[in-house]
């Protein structure tokens, strides 16, 4: 029955005791505006303030009419409330100043265990042994939701300040619930002022005053970095704002929540007109506005005043919210609307599941985003008023020629602002803008942004060439996009071209590259290649177009040109290398493609392909490249090119030397006693000499030497000897290659005939059909 205080810098020595409660104590608070007070509640019924000095209670009031559980304070610094609950199954608001009950909430069943003021949503949260979890108003104190999870009695709940979930403790567990959505209320003007609320409190700030970006290395200029907003007090809103929205000329903000909506001026945020609303749209003169007041209920004003009609079958649609723009858009489950402002007749029914709707500022083109795409259509205002003009009948589907797809995107859009025709849009992961038909990444979020939450987008400032992005708690971030960068891919996508190569020379050189990428992906290449400066992509550009030449040039300069470094690491030289030899190989490859042979030598030589160069070389007859090959081949360790193109030069003796220099004496003698058996002896003895060494003897001694044991050679050694060195010198005089002479008895007999008699026939030699064949 009593309240004791205790000092854990002095050894937990008790320093105050309260006292004056009656039963036992079920919980106190401490006031979040003024630290050296606090709140206890008793089951005596009653609710004591105290201050940490003093003993005594500084007042008391009869809370309940039984025992009082749980008392909490109002977070905010605007009304001085405490909430308190008790055994008599209430939940009550008390103003502590003037010690009077402000409301009294009714709907519990059973005790309630405790309620509480949400730091950051206008809700009491309570909780109650009915078994229930209660979401009250804390404007109108109305129940907005009751939750039951069967779960037995609730006891206790915990609140987490930077996000908008809670925990529930039951009898028999922990349920924890995210409540509303988590996302800030703001809304900015083109000029760059910004509006957003905390809770009921408005401020105010502009970005357009920020300082602009320098070249220099100040942190506050990089993609992703936080930049600081100084912001003002703006005043109050009576209802928790859920959206903002500002007129198309900025004089206007439209706050909407808790079924209303309220029309305030943006400098002076005075009241200018109010009513029921569960969303709102301006038109684009700023003096024309509609309200939803449910979802099968709207209303068009304009100057303030009711207009009488309605959009043309807005009755018997079910809305859920909408959308400003040049027409009046609206969304309902499975389609969205679109009406004339003026007529309120239907231009378009498109039927699509449309999350958002976003119009550009040129009033041409609209973007629909879904749950996993969105959809870019052109607006023709001419055309759906001719079908006006002319008296057709408007159906329920309006003009079908009013509305054109332009592209759809495969991509989930959280937040979108359209500058110009550019759509800028962020997803979960990275922020990107969309224009022509092709999206393009500013930056990621994950690698650039120092904000570990999700970013939205505020707009885009054009003096500073920067979009703005801000988090849950309105802190801001900035990211660079050249504004002259997108005129001009807005010129080449409308085919000004004069206009386009104007604002060329007003390109800064950093963004260069992305235009000509722009340009390469509108297949727009020439000029892509005249403008790129990045010497690869004006390779590839070079090699799709065939311009040989210039891609040969480009790929010679890579080559001659020094590193980048003075002091280049191994690491740097050796992803430089291959990246210039693929270019080389990629032209060689072109060139032999168009029948450019010399351009394709050199390159298969710069690009060290010797496969490739083999191939060329041999098509072409050219003896001295062969040999070449054979040397670069050996040089590098090709061994086996080397050996196709010794073959290929008809110097069998040369293939059993690099068999042999290489450790495959046992392939070399094979190979000897096939195409040059005056070699076999001399093998054999480095074969047999190399298995002894090892220690392999045994094997060794069952190697036949013929030189020494001529009588185990079946082909009759001596007489083979001595036709082999009379046809090899016949053979050397008429200088044919090697490869048209020697034929094995294991090929086709008819086609072995018919070259040999070729051979015989052109040469008076002849030839010496060989027993056997090796192959490497």
């Amino acid at each position: 029955m009593t309240i004791k205080a205790w000092d854990w810098d002095k050894q937990w020595r008790n320093i105050q005791t309260y006292e004056g409660h009656t039963h036992y104590i079920m919980n106190i608070a401490f006031n979040p505006k003024d630290s050296n007070t606090f709140v206890s509640a008793c089951l005596d019924r009653t609710v004591k303030m105290w201050s940490i000095g003093s003993p005594i209670a500084n007042f008391t009031m009869e809370a309940h009419d039984k025992g009082v559980n749980y008392v909490d304070f109002y977070p905010g610094s605007d009304k001085p409330y405490l909430v308190t609950t008790g055994d008599d199954k209430t939940v009550k608001v008390w103003d502590y100043l003037s010690k009077s009950c402000v409301q009294t909430m009714e709907g519990h069943t059973n005790n309630v265990s405790f309620a509480v003021f949400h730091p950051n949503l206008p809700i009491i949260i309570s909780g109650s042994e009915d078994g229930t979890v209660k979401i009250w108003n804390s404007g109108t104190y109305r129940i907005e939701h009751t939750l039951s999870y069967a779960l037995e009695r609730a006891w206790c709940l915990a609140l987490r300040k930077d996000t908008n979930e809670i925990a529930v403790g039951f009898d028999e567990g922990v349920v924890v619930i995210k409540l509303g959505r988590d996302e800030p209320t703001f809304s900015m003007d083109p000029s760059g002022k910004l509006i957003y609320t905390r809770n009921h409190e408005v401020l105010s700030g502009n970005l357009s005053t920020l300082d602009q970006p320098t070249t220099s290395d100040d942190n506050t200029n990089t993609d992703g970095s936080r930049i600081p907003l100084p912001t003002k007090d703006l005043g109050s809103t009576e209802i928790f704002a859920t959206s903002l929205l500002h007129s198309p000329n900025g004089r206007f903000v439209t706050v909407v929540g808790d079924g209303e909506y309220i029309i305030y001026t943006a400098l002076a945020w005075r009241n200018k007109s109010f009513g029921n609303g569960i969303s709102f749209a301006w038109a684009p003169d700023s003096n024309t506005y509609a309200v939803l007041e449910s979802k099968t209920k709207m209303k068009v004003f304009k100057n303030f005043k009711e207009k009488t009609g309605v959009m043309k079958g807005a009755g018997s649609l079910v809305l859920d919210a909408l959308y400003s723009g040049p027409v009046l858009a609206g969304k309902g489950p499975g389609y969205v609307m679109f009406w004339d402002w003026e007529t309120g007749e239907i231009v378009r029914r498109i039927d699509v599941d449309a999350k958002n709707i976003y119009w550009s500022t040129t009033g041409t083109l609209v973007a629909i985003s879904s749950d996993d795409s969105f959809y870019i259509l052109r607006y023709d205002r001419d055309a759906y008023q001719d079908k006006v003009d002319e008296g057709t009948e408007i159906t329920d589907e309006g003009v079908e020629e009013a509305f054109e797809i332009v592209s759809e995107i495969n991509e989930s859009i959280q937040t979108a602002k359209w500058i110009g025709d550019c759509l800028i849009y962020t997803t979960p992961t990275k922020l990107s803008y969309f224009i022509g038909s092709q999206t393009y990444t500013i930056s990621p979020f994950g690698l650039s942004s120092s904000s570990s939450s999700r970013l939205y987008l505020l707009g885009y400032i054009p003096s500073h060439n920067r979009v703005y992005l801000c988090d849950k708690d309105m802190k801001i971030y900035g990211y660079s996009l050249s504004l002259i960068v997108v005129e001009y891919q807005t010129a080449i996508l409308r085919g000004e071209m004069d206009v386009a190569e104007e604002m060329l020379e007003k390109i800064p050189k950093s963004e260069i590259n992305k235009v000509a990428r722009f340009l390469e992906g509108r297949d727009m290449k020439e000029l892509a290649l005249k403008v790129s400066t990045d010497p690869d992509h004006k390779f590839d550009l070079a090699l799709s177009l065939d311009d040989l030449d210039t891609a040969y040039t480009i790929v010679s300069q890579l080559s001659s040109s020094p590193p980048p470094s003075t002091t280049p690491s191994t690491s740097t030289t050796a992803t430089s290398a291959p990246s210039e030899e693929i270019k080389w190989k990629s032209l060689g490859d072109r060139a032999l493609s168009v029948w450019r042979f010399d351009l394709a030598k050199e390159c298969f030589e710069r690009s060290s392909d010797l496969g490739s160069l083999l191939l060329l070389v041999l098509s072409v007859g050219d003896k001295e490249g062969l040999r070449s090959v054979v040397e670069k081949a050996i040089e590098k360790g090709q061994n086996n090119l080397a050996f196709a193109a010794l073959l290929q030069l008809g110097e069998p003796e040369k293939c059993v030397d690099l068999l042999t220099q290489t450790g495959r004496a046992p392939e070399a003698a094979l190979f000897a006693r096939t195409y040059v058996p005056s070699k076999v002896p001399e093998v054999v003895t480095s074969w047999t000499s190399d298995l002894k060494s090892k220690k392999r003897g045994k094997i060794a001694s069952g190697i036949a030497n013929p030189s020494t044991n001529p009588e185990l050679f079946e082909e009759g050694w001596e007489s083979a000897l001595a036709d082999w060195n009379g046809f090899s010198s016949k053979l050397s005089a008429q200088h044919l290659p090697f490869g048209l002479v020697f034929k094995t008895t294991y090929n086709d007999p008819d086609i072995e005939v018919a070259n040999i008699h070729f051979v015989e026939a052109q040469t008076s030699i002849p030839v010496p059909v060989v027993h056997d064949v090796i192959s490497i």
